[in-house]
């Protein structure tokens, strides 16, 4: 059920047990000079739709849009269950609140928000419709709604806005409140297009680095050339006297230039000579990292007797987030009071540590969250917020600070380096154990500086290095592992599918070793083993639409791999031209995923766009080099993520048909991409591919 209190304008809120008085840290429903009450849920997601007399209807979404295309679906969920107009719904991001849930990760907010949005909605809805049989004199069932108005059956309407306030009043509605049935979707499950994507092509989009905040002033920070490195001594003498120059402060990543403008702050920043600390790492190179990480990797049991053996060691790089907006933050901190604006997926951590840092209550800290250019996992920490706040306290004024690409990949987060260790035993035509190990590089926190700032892995994130194997995707008898760890002190952090997008990839590169020892075709062994009929499902999709098997010319291959995980699953069939050995081009990428029901389905089919990207990233050309201390790589010149010359020139995805509820789909298909990606490398080439990216 959902409660309202009167108001000016119809606002509700779900779900159960609400109470009157709006939530701590909760924005204040309405416009200024308006006496709405805001009603907030007691729920984690403490939703709020308010209709406004304009006919828009407004929710206020507890999640950060990155590119994922939430805030779309969201306004998807409540135009089906209001019947209204999607243009007519506008879906603002919240700001950071004292409790509830915003945590935007774990591919869970589609499926976390599906049964809120849409019991919210259908309140709202049965409000309204109400309303409007009392205003008309007629039977509320007699009405229906439509294009954001109510319609009566002689033709009379009436659009939500001009029924709000009298909506508003009503506790008790005359028709049900409950969400349609899926059979009566008409919004949700359609393909559409994205609800910013006229702003965000035009260039009205907002993101960080467009925002003006009065006197915010544009800043940089120099920093150490190794990771973890100190200032030992600082001449800013010339700095502080070149033009458009405000300040020059001391941090602890490193010498903060606050300037007019970002070519001035950067001039200033050269011209600062500072004398380096090394950092801790500064003995330590690609080589060493790979070399414990080796010797961590926990033994293996001996395997069952009279068993033949499929081996495997794998090795996976160190990979930066790299989204495409650089790390962005404006920070304005006062005497006794702070606001920040900048993109965040744990914006209620965040302000909870920066309130820390700065030594204010957290109450009296504002954290605005702004949409955000990318972030695949990045702006689960907060680093560069953190580091804003700290300097506009010491230089006394607001500042709008930006992590240049190079800051980010050389002292920003990072996917932990692993090495896996996975042995396939079989005997009589199958498999009767199948045993993964593995040892990642894990954070070191002891005297960490402002690079590690940002916090731990925040709720809800899975740390590096679980049971492997433990979904239990095949019928592979006694299925068993454990993890080690390299602990080092350098900034780490969830990237997209976290573990999974190493472990699955090295677990279906080995199927299809095993297979091949065998003497099985890799889709036909896969259909015989895979325990789950919807995995199944989406594998028999893709061999089908990608013509598994068909003739290829010599050097080109197909490969296959699948991936279960968030309630969805997910299969990817991919084609290479390794012609060339040394310069492999993925040409064709077929993707199924069953993830439930997709809201979104056309949101989906991008998201595995994007996935596919990533598995040709991470699997044949983009990592980080650690050198002596130092991220060897600074941009995209030389982190070599996939560009458009990468990309498959054929491209499809299918999304299964599906009456469950939302699963996730936002980090799914990246191990089943990366996977087929790599078993077709094998195959075109007669290799076996231990070490990702292949060409570190």
């Amino acid at each position: 059920m959902v409660y309202s209190l009167a108001a000016s304008t119809l606002t509700v809120a779900a779900p159960l047990a609400c109470d009157a008085s709006a939530a701590e840290g909760a924005e204040p429903a309405g416009r200024p000079g308006r006496s709405d009450v805001l009603v907030t849920g007691t729920d984690e997601e403490m939703l709020v739709l308010e209709v406004t007399e304009a006919n828009k209807v407004v929710v206020r979404l507890p999640r950060v849009e990155v590119g994922q295309g939430v805030t779309t679906a969201v306004a998807m969920m409540i135009a089906e269950e209001l019947d209204a107009r999607l243009a007519d719904v506008d879906v603002p991001l919240a700001e950071a609140r004292a409790k509830g849930n915003q945590y935007t990760g774990g591919s869970s907010s589609v499926s976390s928000l599906y049964g809120p949005a849409r019991e919210l909605a259908a309140t709202a809805r049965a409000k309204l419709v109400t309303a409007a049989a009392r205003r008309w004199n007629l039977p509320a069932r007699s009405l229906h709604t439509k294009d954001t108005k109510v319609v009566a059956p002689d033709g009379r309407s009436a659009t939500f806005g001009s029924l709000t306030a009298s909506a508003a009043r009503i506790r008790r509605p005359a028709v049900s409140s409950r969400p349609k049935p899926a059979s009566r979707h008409r919004v949700i499950g359609r393909p559409t297009t994205r609800i910013d994507a006229r702003d965000i092509v035009t260039g009205k989009a907002k993101y960080t680095g467009d925002l003006t905040v009065a006197g915010a002033k544009p800043t940089v920070v120099a920093r150490p050339p190794t990771l973890g490195g100190k200032a030992v001594s600082v001449d800013d003498r010339v700095a502080r006297t070149m033009p458009g120059v405000h300040a020059v402060v001391r941090t602890a990543g490193g010498v903060a230039v606050v300037a007019e403008t970002f070519h001035h702050a950067f001039q200033a920043r050269d011209a600062l000579r500072i004398t380096w600390a090394p950092g801790p790492l500064v003995a330590l190179s690609d080589a060493g990292i790979r070399s414990r990480l080796r010797a961590a990797v926990p033994r293996q049991g001996t395997p069952p007797r009279g068993t033949t053996q499929v081996e495997g060691e794998f090795e996976f790089a160190f990979v930066s987030h790299a989204p495409m907006e650089v790390l962005t933050a404006v920070a304005d901190v006062r005497p006794g009071r702070a606001e920040i604006w900048f993109s965040s997926q744990t914006p209620m951590d965040a302000r909870d540590s920066i309130a820390s840092a700065i030594g204010l209550p957290k109450g009296r800290v504002r954290v605005h969250v702004i949409r955000g250019g990318g972030s695949f996992g990045r702006r689960l920490n907060y680093d560069v917020a953190i580091e804003a706040a700290l300097i506009s306290k010491a230089a006394r004024r607001p500042v709008k600070l930006m992590w240049s690409r190079a800051d980010d990949i050389r002292h920003g987060r990072m996917r932990p380096a692993s090495h896996h260790r996975i042995r396939a035993s079989h005997a009589a035509g199958r498999v009767v154990a199948f045993t993964h190990t593995m040892a990642s590089v894990s954070e070191s926190y002891e005297g960490r500086g402002l690079s590690a700032q940002g916090g731990r892995a925040p709720v809800g994130v899975r740390a590096a290095g679980p049971l492997p194997s433990d979904s239990g995707l095949y019928n592979f008898g006694r299925v068993s592992g454990d993890s080690g760890s390299v602990e080092l002190a350098m900034p780490l952090g969830a990237w997209r599918s976290v573990d999974s997008g190493t472990m699955r990839t090295a677990e279906e590169v080995l199927v299809d070793e095993v297979a091949a020892s065998l003497g099985e075709d890799p889709v036909a062994f896969r259909r015989a083993t895979l325990r789950n009929k919807a995995v199944r499902g989406v594998l028999d999709k893709v061999a089908a639409a990608g013509d598994w098997g068909r003739a290829m010319p010599a050097g080109q291959a197909q490969g296959v791999a699948v991936h279960e995980e968030y309630g969805s699953c997910v299969a990817c069939l991919a084609e290479i031209d390794a012609t060339d050995p040394k310069n492999p081009r993925v040409t064709k990428v077929v993707m199924a995923a069953d993830v439930g029901i997709a809201v979104n389905p056309r949101g989906l089919q991008a998201q595995l766009m994007g996935t596919a990207i990533d598995g040709i990233s991470t699997v044949l050309q983009a990592g980080l080099h650690i050198d002596r201390g130092a991220v060897r790589e600074s941009s995209y010149a030389d982190f070599h993520y996939a560009r458009q010359r990468h990309s498959p020139p054929h491209f499809e995805a299918h999304v299964m048909p599906s009456g469950r509820e939302p699963g996730g789909a936002g980090e799914l298909g990246v191990p089943a991409a990366a996977g087929a990606v790599a078993n077709a490398y094998a195959r075109a080439t007669g290799t076996k591919p231990r070490r990702f990216p292949l060409n570190f």
